[in-house]
């Protein structure tokens, strides 16, 4: 499966909308079309496409041509992703540990703090 092939199937609505009633399960060319506003060929077109990509399968049982989800044509765009995914985790992480570094340096400089500080410093008194 081509990740190029796949992302460019993926961005189509229509593409997207076919492949997420097929996440419930096999079913017609036919049943397929119902929802959209389009010929049965022009949803075929689509279907070729999400085909092409490694994203469907389309069978023959004797007259019934039935559309299935291909799941590892997604498992590969999902392992794919997870790269970035715990790229930008690890990001926000590190975001989130030096904005909480940030936080607890403004605390420890804040006037009320330098003051007690001061007070400190002159054995109490001012």
């Amino acid at each position: 499966m081509s990740l190029d092939a796949a992302f460019n199937a993926l961005s189509d609505p229509t593409r997207r909308a076919i492949l997420a009633r097929l996440a419930l399960g096999e079913t017609s060319v036919t049943e397929l079309a119902k929802p959209f506003d389009m010929s049965l060929p022009a949803v075929s077109k689509h279907l070729k496409v999400l085909e092409r990509a490694g994203l469907i399968s389309r069978g023959r049982e004797a007259q019934w041509r039935p559309c299935r989800i291909e799941p590892k044509a997604l498992k590969d765009i999902d392992d794919w992703l997870g790269h970035y995914r715990r790229f930008y985790e690890e990001s926000f992480d590190r975001l989130d540990d030096y904005l909480k570094t940030l936080k607890a340096e403004e605390t420890s400089t804040s006037p009320a703090m330098r003051n007690a500080k001061k007070d400190d410093d002159n054995g109490g008194s001012k």
